[in-house]
Parts: structure tokens; sequence; C-alpha cells
């Protein structure tokens, strides 16, 4: 995907304001199991996936907990790191080889006091993530199981090919077991 594709799905830009927001991005490549962001540490870093897969999780005293994946054409950001320049809770990892596009936040800031697009853009890309949290949220709290397995079949079926079971049991909250008898239950 291409970074023009990316940024104009978040919120198009007019090409000026799209050109300086572009000579700050560069293209950067890790291997699959790179861990991209570590929790507890400031990232002054917004990527965007170009080809690849990732998955945020947090870990418990016994486990990981996944509790979103990232593909083609979406932005990988700890908000905290974004908003209050804090540490961020959440530990980010690639799932296979990774090409990405990477931001300086610190950048990306500078150019919102100089450019009311990109200052716009900035907010539709903030406004954007909102949505995707609550929306996580809301499934988490109020939707079975199975009806999680369904909405990511529906919204990411291609996830479902490449992205180890575990994984996509601890995004469901549920055990392994449990997610194949839901597999073989929609069978």
């Amino acid at each position: 995907m291409t970074i023009n594709d990316i940024l104009n799905n978040i919120h198009p830009l007019p090409e000026s304001s799209a050109n300086k927001l572009k000579k700050y991005i560069t293209e950067v490549s890790y291997p699959k199991n790179f861990c991209l962001m570590e929790a507890h540490k400031i990232v002054p870093y917004i990527y965007f996936i170009k080809r690849g897969i990732v998955r945020a999780y947090a870990t418990t005293e016994d486990k990981d907990i996944t509790f979103w994946f990232g593909k083609e054409g979406e932005t990988i950001v700890s908000m905290k790191s974004y908003v209050e320049d804090k540490p961020g809770y959440e530990n980010i990892e690639l799932l296979e080889d990774c090409e990405l596009y990477k931001l300086e936040t610190e950048n990306l800031r500078k150019l919102f006091n100089e450019d009311i697009h990109i200052a716009n853009w900035g907010r539709k890309f903030a406004e954007r993530e909102l949505v995707k949290t609550e929306e996580l949220i809301i499934s988490r709290q109020f939707k079975p199981a199975l009806e999680r397995y369904k909405d990511l079949m529906r919204d990411k079926a291609d996830l479902i090919k490449r992205v180890q079971l575990g994984h996509i049991a601890s995004y469901l909250g549920i055990s392994q077991v449990s997610l194949s008898r839901i597999r073989a239950e929609i069978k």
C-alpha cells in the first residue's frame, strides 16, 4: 500500500500539504518477531503499515493478552506517547516481515503548527483511533466470543489465515480449545 493511499484514507490532504508531510516519512523494514514498541517506554514515532501484520499486546504475570491486530494500510501508534509524551502500556510485535512508513511525532507536531490541512489531518487521525478503541471496548464488554470471532472473519478475514490461532484466541479473550470449538461450530 502506498503512503499516499494511507494518508488519504485517514483524511484527504491537498497535494502541497501531503508533500510537506511526506518529506518527514521514511520507509523501514523489520523482520518477523521484531518488537517495534515496548511497554513503559515513550515511542516518538508513528508507523503506517505498507506490508505485513502486527499485534499489540499487554503482558500480565502469566501471559500476553493480544488486544489489536494491524495490517496493510493501518497505523501503529502508542496513543499515550503520541498525545501525552508518556510511556505507553502496549508492546507491538511484528507477526510477519514488515515494510513500514515511519514518521517522527515531533516533526508531525511542528507541521500541525505550520499547516492547517495537516493539523486537520492529525485531528481526523486521532478521532479514528478513538473510534477504533471505543469499538474494541464495546465489543469486548458486550459481545460473546462467537460474535467477536464472526466480526473478525467479516472485517479482517485475511488475519485468520496469517495469524497464529493462539494470538487470535488471546484477542477474543478465550482459550485455544474454545476457539477450536467456535471454528468447528461455524463450519
